[in-house]
C-alpha cells in the first residue's frame, strides 16, 4: 500500500473512533514517520517549529494508541498499521497465481449491539433488496479501488461475473 492509501486507512480508523478527521499536520507527521524522517526534518519540510511537530506527534501517537487499542510509538507505527490493515484486508486464497482479496469488518464499538426485533426490519422486501444492492455496489467499487479484476471480485464475493460487470451499468 502506498502512502495515500495508508493515510486514508488511518483517517477512516480515526474518524470511526473519534468522529474527527486527521488534520494536515497529522497526515504529514504520519508520512514523515513512514519515510523514517526525524521530527526536525518534518518540521523543516513543512515550515513548522520542531517543538510544535514534536508536541503534535506525541498527541497523534496517543490518539492512535486509543484508536488501535495498543501502544503506538514512532518506532512501531509502521508495524501497527500493517497489522491493522491486514486485519481489514485479508487474503482469501490464491487461484491461478492471482491474489484474491476480501474485506472484513472490524467492529470498533465498545459495546456489543443488541439484536433488533423483527418490527424494526423494513416490511417492504424491495427496500431490503435495494439496500443489499447498494452494499454490493459499494463493496465491488472498493475492491476495484484495491486493484482487483472483475473476475477476482466475483470469486471473492462468490457471485457471478456478470453480476459484477453489471455494477458499472447500474451507476
Amino acid at each position: 500500500m502506498d502512502s495515500p492509501q495508508i493515510l486514508q486507512f488511518v483517517d477512516e480508523a480515526v474518524y470511526t473512533n473519534t468522529g474527527k478527521r486527521l488534520n494536515n499536520l497529522q497526515r504529514k507527521i504520519i508520512s514523515g514517520i513512514l519515510k523514517r524522517q526525524r521530527y526536525a526534518d518534518v518540521a523543516e519540510s513543512y515550515d513548522y517549529s520542531s517543538q510544535h511537530v514534536k508536541k503534535a506527534s506525541h498527541e497523534l501517537l496517543q490518539m492512535l494508541s486509543e484508536v488501535f487499542g495498543e501502544p503506538v510509538r514512532k518506532s512501531n507505527l509502521e508495524s501497527v498499521l500493517e497489522r491493522h490493515i491486514n486485519q481489514t484486508i485479508t487474503t482469501l486464497g490464491n487461484k491461478n497465481n492471482q491474489k484474491i482479496i476480501g474485506i472484513s469488518y472490524i467492529n470498533n464499538c465498545p459495546n456489543p449491539s443488541t439484536p433488533t426485533s423483527d418490527k424494526s426490519q423494513p416490511k417492504n422486501p424491495d427496500s431490503q433488496q435495494k439496500s443489499k444492492n447498494q452494499t454490493k455496489i459499494e463493496t465491488i467499487d472498493k475492491l476495484r479501488q484495491f486493484g482487483l479484476s472483475d473476475e477476482q471480485i466475483a470469486e471473492a464475493l462468490d457471485i457471478p461475473l456478470e453480476q459484477v460487470k453489471q455494477v458499472d451499468l447500474e451507476e
